[in-house]
């Protein structure tokens, strides 16, 4: 009896040791790529460095910079008005998609397969695909509204428009998003709509009283996911516009990349990173604050079922 009660914290010493040697390659790639690199760059952030000089300690100057770059101003003033734009826009078409993609019709998979295409071809290929089309004077699309007698206007070209082209070419990779939603349509019981139909709900109140409760968790993961992408995009500005015209797509990140690798100002870019860092955390916990009062699960409003 002796024996076994002192062979117990053994046993679960040896457990604990294994435990940690299987995660020990995804410990240290977090401390070496994740963990490291972000300790480095909010030091990095208060200095003074240009890759080839050496490392100059420079305090809270590169914050207080900001406040007289306009270029930084008009770069956050961009970014917010498309994430304004895109993050509403791509939620309400995708829902819409989705809630007709559910349906059980004959063929329905093969157009889940051609909506949710886009989101997994490489970002450079489908942006230059859409410069092709947004093109003014031989892009299909200002071809085709020229047949219906409209003048197309200089898409990427024309600082009023330049924008909001890319806001459309962003709606096109969707479909992560289109996804999601069907599996969680899927997951909303049917006898909750047969049980609304039988007491005389139309469409229109079946889906306010029960699609859109039992998908609020769905749109609240959706949500979050969204919103935090739409501060990180890259992609499209840098391959489309590179910013321009006019710097009417200035994108954060392309401020932030060409202060980092063209005017080779690393603290000030890390910085930079700081700050955009703490912007999306801001929205990100704005809307986990407000879930608890437009979230429901099935224990209840705002809570988990325990």
């Amino acid at each position: 009896m002796t024996a076994k009660i002192k062979s117990k914290p053994s046993y679960r010493r040896r457990e604990i040791i294994a435990f940690y040697l299987c995660i020990s390659p995804w410990l240290i790639g977090v401390i070496l790529f994740v963990a490291g690199p972000m300790l480095a760059s909010f030091l990095l952030s208060f200095t003074r460095w240009d890759y080839f000089s050496s490392i100059q300690w420079n305090g809270l100057r590169n914050y207080e910079k900001m406040l007289d770059d306009e270029y930084f101003w008009t770069a956050l003033r961009v970014t917010f008005t498309f994430a304004a734009l895109y993050v509403p826009l791509s939620q309400i078409i995708s829902l819409s998609v989705a809630l007709l993609l559910a349906k059980k019709i004959k063929g329905v998979g093969l157009f889940r397969t051609f909506f949710y295409l886009p989101a997994i071809l490489s970002g450079t290929a489908y942006v230059v695909l859409w410069v092709w089309l947004f093109e003014p004077d031989r892009g299909l699309i200002n071809n085709v509204l020229s047949w219906l007698g409209i003048k197309g206007p200089r898409w990427l070209s024309d600082p009023n428009t330049a924008l909001y082209a890319l806001v459309i070419m962003s709606l096109w990779g969707m479909g992560s998003s289109l996804m999601i939603y069907i599996a969680g349509l899927k997951n909303i019981p049917e006898q909750l709509y047969e049980a609304a139909e039988l007491d005389g709900a139309r469409r229109f109140s079946r889906f306010y009283y029960i699609t859109l409760p039992m998908l609020s968790p769905t749109i609240f993961f959706n949500l979050v996911l969204v919103l935090i992408q739409t501060f990180q995009s890259y992609t499209t500005a840098a391959v489309a516009t590179g910013g321009g015209p006019l710097d009417s797509t200035l994108f954060y990140l392309v401020y932030l990349y060409r202060r980092a690798f063209v005017n080779q100002e690393a603290g000030y870019a890390a910085a930079l990173a700081w700050v955009l860092f703490l912007i999306i955390l801001f929205f990100t916990l704005l809307v986990v604050r407000s879930s608890q009062a437009w979230v429901y699960y099935e224990g209840g409003k705002g809570k988990e079922k325990e």
